[in-house]
């Protein structure tokens, strides 16, 4: 699994050639306050409980909000076979200190 930092990330999504799938791994109420602009809500226990509802063969990036709970995630993912894995290390809150100054924070 690789580890991006946000602006790593912002310049890999902007990059045009790269357009994984942002699967945020939090609960509904801290998505709700704030989120990765595309990003798809999937609970961490639904993720548990339904790997399959992921693609195995897309490239995926999960977030969480400091990173912890995504690269557990992603640990499991590899588990069940996904290859193509990216953990946005210190999550949204880093997120929003680095590339989005104006996104709630909680």
């Amino acid at each position: 699994m690789r580890q991006f930092s946000p602006t790593e990330l912002r310049e890999y999504l902007s990059s045009g050639n790269n357009q994984p799938q942002l699967v945020d791994v939090r609960e509904t109420w801290e998505y709700e306050i704030c989120h990765i602009a595309n990003s798809e809500l999937i609970p961490m226990a639904n993720l548990f409980a339904d790997p399959d509802q992921l693609d195995k063969n897309s490239e995926i990036v999960l977030i969480c909000h400091h990173g912890i709970r995504s690269y557990h995630a992603g640990l499991f993912l590899r588990s069940q076979g996904f290859q193509e894995l990216i953990n946005l290390s210190g999550g949204v809150e880093r997120w929003a200190q680095e590339v989005e100054p104006g996104m709630p924070r909680y």
